[in-house]
């Protein structure tokens, strides 16, 4: 088993930054892949970014492309999003999930997930 425990969530001002943290425990050695989700009020939840084990290959969906990235530590215990230039879009729940396998991570099929953070930004 593997528990998540993400922080960092809050409010900002639209244009402005936050960094999302991740925090893993666990069975840390199954993870191949982590990643990112959000889901906004009325909305399906999304994958916004995800993290390959080696921590070389990363994904972003188009909307925020340039302007969030995922990270890890090297020991994979820490899971981190920085979002700049934030905007009321990005206005969510945010999520950390973790894959076993690399199948489960190209097909965004996450076997444990954490709580979530929420983050809103204002205009």
């Amino acid at each position: 088993q593997v528990q998540l425990v993400e922080s960092g969530g809050g409010s900002v001002e639209a244009g402005g930054s936050r960094t999302l943290s991740c925090t893993t425990s666990g069975a840390v050695y199954t993870i191949e892949c982590m990643a990112w989700f959000r889901q906004a009020p009325g909305k399906q939840r999304e994958g916004v970014a995800k993290i390959l084990r080696s921590g070389l290959t990363t994904f972003y969906t188009d909307s925020v492309k340039g302007r969030f990235t995922i990270s890890q530590t090297n020991t994979r215990t820490t899971l981190f999003l920085q979002m700049n230039s934030l905007n009321s879009e990005d206005t969510a729940m945010y999520f950390c999930a973790a894959a076993r396998s690399g199948y489960g991570c190209s097909n965004w099929r996450f076997d444990y997930w954490g709580q979530g953070t929420q983050v809103t930004v204002s205009s």
